[in-house]
């Protein structure tokens, strides 16, 4: 999970995992490791979900969380423009640190889409490069089911298990 500060990371997990949902703002230090079962490719697929801390002016996320990484969800808060420029800037650095992986761009908190600030021109690199992009939001739930299983298909290979940050 990547993205900048306070884009929903943790909360998608915890959706994802237990299927919970809190309105109090939890910040991760460094990273939060989970685990889940999922069925990708016809195939049973552990992911191991690492929730990265967010990037902003102060933080830079360690590129050493994602070697030997089989892909990433990488979120956009959609009611935050400038977090579609943090997430251009850290795929920018995953290609050059780590190298090229399959993700799944995930434009969050599409429940307040009344304050929605990205538009289509703005994310057309981004979705080009995705695996897939999906809409979402872990206060609903809305594709967070979809986005993790979008990513194991999109990372399964040979081996049975994929390490998802």
């Amino acid at each position: 999970m990547l993205g900048a500060f306070a884009v929903g990371k943790t909360s998608l997990v915890a959706r994802f995992v237990k299927s919970v949902f809190s309105e109090k703002y939890h910040s991760t230090i460094g990273v939060k490791i989970d685990k889940k079962q999922v069925v990708a490719a016809d195939q049973d697929v552990t992911l191991v979900l690492w929730d990265l801390e967010g990037e902003d002016d102060l933080v830079r996320v360690q590129m050493t969380y994602l070697r030997g990484a089989a892909g990433y969800l990488l979120v956009v808060d959609g009611t935050r423009a400038e977090t579609l420029e943090t997430a251009v800037l850290l795929r920018r650095r995953i290609e050059t640190e780590v190298g090229v992986l399959p993700f799944v761009l995930l434009l969050n908190k599409y429940d307040v889409t009344e304050g929605w600030a990205l538009s289509n021109p703005d994310l057309l690199g981004l979705r080009d490069a995705a695996a897939v992009t999906l809409n979402t939001s872990a206060k609903t739930g809305l594709n967070v089911e979809e986005a993790f299983v979008a990513l194991a298909d999109a990372a399964s290979g040979p081996a049975s298990d994929a390490e998802i940050p």
